[in-house]
């Protein structure tokens, strides 16, 4: 089987390298205070420096656990895969930045596979996925779709991927029917793949204010309820990312 390797520091690297404002914005911040720390008295003195050194450490830590998560844990080396049963049907579906189809067809190179991305720019407003855009040039053979129209038949997909993509789809109702597109999309014993941060206590402390963008393992399970999909498995990979595989809900499946 090929493999696809990745390089070292790839993860964290591409944060920062698709999100660098932000980083320019915190260490301006930083020096800032630190020239304000001349010219205050004593108690805005250590005002200033607890402020600095709140956002160094919060950064430090956000990187660390990025770190940690993309470039040092099982996420990429996609051993998980040994779950699923030599599908011949594959999808993946992403919202413009796409580093798990090679990942795919060299664990799956018997299967086809079709990739979608429903980027859009109207509503995905984020620098940083125009960023990526431009440095990972999409997977040979991937369609521009929407999320009310997927280009498959009904019944034809084995298994369906959605890694870091659906949490992109910020209106409830436009991600439960995108969902439910991705049912229509299922075989009868099909497989639906949700991988994604949570918002939870570890991403917070990872995170902070940016686990905000994340939605609730509560808020996942009442959107897979409603599009008609039951949880068959649900793991972690590290304490920070959760994986959801999930079936069509047959009759009383609950």
């Amino acid at each position: 089987m090929e493999t696809v390797v990745r390089k070292p520091f790839q993860g964290v690297l591409n944060i920062v390298r698709f999100n660098w404002h932000f980083y320019l914005i915190a260490s301006a911040v930083v020096v800032a205070l630190f020239i304000l720390c001349a010219f205050v008295d004593s108690a805005m003195y250590w005002i200033y420096i607890t402020v600095a050194a709140v956002i160094v450490l919060a950064t430090a830590i956000s990187l660390s656990v990025s770190y940690y998560v993309y470039d040092r844990s099982r996420l990429y080396d996609f051993s998980w895969f040994e779950r699923i049963h030599l599908p011949q049907r594959l999808i993946n579906i992403h919202a413009g930045f796409d580093e798990t189809s090679a990942v795919i067809k060299a664990r799956f190179p018997l299967a086809t596979l079709s990739v979608f991305d429903f980027y859009d720019r109207e509503k995905h407003t984020e620098i940083s996925i125009e960023r990526a855009r431009k440095a990972y040039p999409p997977f040979e053979g991937t369609m521009k779709v929407t999320t009310d129209t997927l280009p498959s038949s009904a019944g034809s997909a084995d298994v369906i991927f959605n890694i870091f993509a659906l949490h992109e789809v910020r209106l409830r109702e436009e991600r439960i029917q995108f969902l439910k597109r991705q049912v229509e999309l299922l075989h009868d014993d099909g497989q639906c793949i949700v991988v994604e941060h949570l918002r939870d206590v570890p991403n917070f402390l990872a995170y902070n204010i940016g686990f905000f963008h994340f939605y609730s393992r509560r808020e996942w399970n009442a959107n897979f309820h409603e599009a008609g999909l039951h949880l068959d498995t649900h793991f972690n990979i590290t304490p920070f990312v959760s994986v959801f595989i999930l079936r069509k809900r047959h009759g009383n499946t609950p």
